[in-house]
């Protein structure tokens, strides 16, 4: 099992963040370090003068793991979304993103301003950040207005005889409202600041220390301080945070790690712009297999139809066969994906720590290797124990135990409308994600879960039987969430169509955790049985999760499905333009086709389609 002594001495000097997990792998603290040694070494040290709820949360943790990352910064930003992803039990719940600011440059603007904002919008804005010290894109921001005398009012047309504000007659503003800037003038000044904020900062600072030695050589020392709180400023922004990304993308990063226990792909996961978390897969290659060949060889089995498939996914070498499994992601996505090198920018920034990372965490790998097999092995055995002894032929037709192949079911919907089942898979312990299903449900009215059970069983086995390769493996036992009746429900259709496969029942408590398990008519408490315990609550929660993702995409959908998606021509920008002018589909229907065709992106034939279809529907 873990060996948290062992796994200290591991630990890197450097910055990053920790994620202690109790017994039953639950993320119970995240926390950030300037040292991840130095800190995560002080939990497991004397406890004397630790506050109460600490003692209590290290007498709690089973294992930890880290991520490091370049800076303290980037350790602070990557802790907030990691607590914002696992809600832990132990930390103060719970920061948001508009803890962090960013900077904004008005460009859609003909004079743009500078502003601090703490929303990213697709406006034609271009935006810095985020920022952990808002003190400092405070004064930073007030530096660029004063040093290129920027505009600061919010006005975008000035009429004649327009009075010109305070900022203009105390000089700290060009005065566009006067007429006397032209457009190209003000725009090469906006140049220079989009290049500081990129980085390009020398030029700045070498004025600013060079006027704060003037001062202070003049004995004015209040106008030097002044001086260096900017140059503090500046630097602070200068810092790039580079776990979160200026666009809100969803990328994967995928790396391989050679270590003495084989080949592991680690896949790092950035969801909305923001680096959220890694996962670690284990390899069954020859050591002649290079870096390129088990990538592709991952990627392959990991991304299916149903996961989630980002726009972009960046590897660390070039694959051979990249442009068809671009292609075959696109068509699985339903839009363009694109694998790729990482070069240049931010991207190239975030890759080049997350390689890092992985460095560090090869000296781990073999350790945590060895304690999920360990984990895996307790877990065959517990359910062989509860479900009965069986075994499996492996490859030389020797006698082995069985690696459970477990099914989980789950119904989802609100008062019975777009009710949806879920299937997961668990194999040998571990999550199967390309054999993930969703059904649609049918045949069932309102909401009775027992009736939308039995029709997802029954679709996914009358699928199996008619030869359907992608329900082809059966599973050892089923798990639904629920308590005898949906045992019953299912275990009806499976005795109707001659499937002999075990049927147990997870149920919860009065909070929605999961408590134990129906076997055999009886409920088996799990609390004496922790690594079973811990097993059944993942695959429970991950059901769950699964089934209420694809209800919510499909009402979603719903919703937001119109009359105007059925016109020929009539794509998602007229749609949303057509909506914004007039409100609803009957203003649409009671316009006339000279007023559609003025609507922005739209023209007369295309107005001719609308009218004539609304007219007649």
């Amino acid at each position: 099992m873990f060996d948290i002594e062992k796994n200290i001495r591991l630990l890197p000097d450097r910055p990053g963040v920790y994620l202690h997990r109790d017994k039953l792998g639950h993320v119970i603290y995240v926390g950030k370090a300037v040292n991840l040694k130095n800190r995560v070494t002080q939990y497991f040290r004397s406890q004397t003068n630790m506050p109460a709820k600490v003692r209590a949360m290290v007498a709690n943790i089973e294992e930890f793991e880290y991520i490091t990352t370049d800076s303290e910064m980037e350790a602070l930003i990557l802790e907030c979304n990691l607590i914002k992803k696992y809600r832990p039990k132990y930390n103060v719940l719970l920061r948001d993103d508009k803890t962090y600011p960013y900077i904004k440059v008005t460009l859609g603007e003909d004079y743009p301003r500078v502003l601090k904002t703490r929303r990213v919008l697709d406006d034609g804005a271009e935006y810095f950040g985020p920022y952990s010290d808002v003190g400092a894109v405070n004064e930073t921001i007030d530096l660029l207005n004063r040093v290129f005398l920027l505009k600061r009012c919010s006005a975008k047309s000035f009429p004649q005889n327009f009075r010109p504000c305070l900022n203009y007659h105390i000089e700290q503003c060009r005065g566009i409202c006067t007429g006397e800037v032209g457009r190209e003038e003000y725009r090469a000044a906006i140049r220079d600041v989009l290049d500081f904020l990129k980085g390009n900062n020398r030029k700045m600072l070498d004025m600013l220390t060079e006027k704060m030695n003037i001062c202070s050589r003049e004995l004015n020392f209040e106008k030097a301080a002044e001086y260096r709180d900017q140059i503090r400023a500046v630097k602070a922004i200068g810092e790039k945070q580079k776990v979160v990304l200026g666009s809100e993308n969803d990328m994967d990063i995928i790396l391989c790690a050679q270590v003495r226990s084989g080949t592991h792909v680690i896949i790092f996961y950035v969801r909305n712009g923001k680096l959220s978390g890694r996962d670690s897969f284990h390899m069954d290659s020859s050591d002649e297999e290079n870096r390129a060949d088990v990538i592709e060889a991952f990627m392959k089995q990991y991304y299916t139809q149903d996961m989630m498939i980002p726009r972009e996914i960046a590897v660390e070498c070039e694959l051979s066969d990249r442009p068809i499994i671009e292609k075959w992601l696109t068509e699985m996505r339903g839009a363009h994906v694109k694998v790729y090198v990482p070069q240049r920018g931010d991207k190239k920034k975030l890759f080049d720590m997350t390689k890092r990372d992985v460095v560090e965490m090869t000296k781990m790998l073999d350790d945590r290797a060895r304690s999920r097999e360990e984990r895996r092995n307790i877990v065959n055995e517990e359910l062989s124990s509860v479900f009965g002894h069986r075994t499996m032929t492996d490859e030389n037709g020797q006698e082995v135990p069985v690696r459970w192949r477990i099914e989980s079911y789950d119904i989802s919907n609100i008062n019975g409308v777009d009710s949806v089942g879920g299937m997961v898979v668990f194999e040998d312990g571990r999550a199967q994600r390309r054999d993930y299903r969703k059904f649609k449900i049918r045949t069932v009215e309102g909401a009775d879960d027992y009736s939308s059970m039995q029709e997802v069983i029954y679709r996914r086995f009358r699928r199996a039987q008619k030869g359907d390769a992608g329900f082809s493996r059966r599973p050892d036992l089923i798990f639904v969430d629920g308590g005898l009746g949906h045992i019953h429900a299912v275990q009806e259709v499976l005795d109707a169509m001659k499937e002999p496969i075990t049927v147990a029942g997870m149920v919860k408590d009065d909070r929605h955790r999961t408590r134990g398990l129906i076997v055999n008519e009886e409920e088996l408490d799990l609390k004496s049985r922790p690594v079973l315990f811990r097993y059944v609550t993942t695959i429970q929660d991950e059901v769950h999760r699964f089934a209420i993702g694809f209800h919510h995409d499909l009402r979603n959908k719903s919703m937001t499905k119109s009359i105007l998606d059925e016109i020929p021509g009539i794509g998602e920008v007229r749609k949303k333009a057509l909506l914004s002018a007039y409100g609803s589909i009957d203003g649409i229907r009671n316009a006339p086709v000279e007023e559609l065709a003025a609507v922005e992106g739209m023209n007369t034939p295309a107005a001719e389609k609308v009218h004539a279809f609304l007219q007649s529907h």
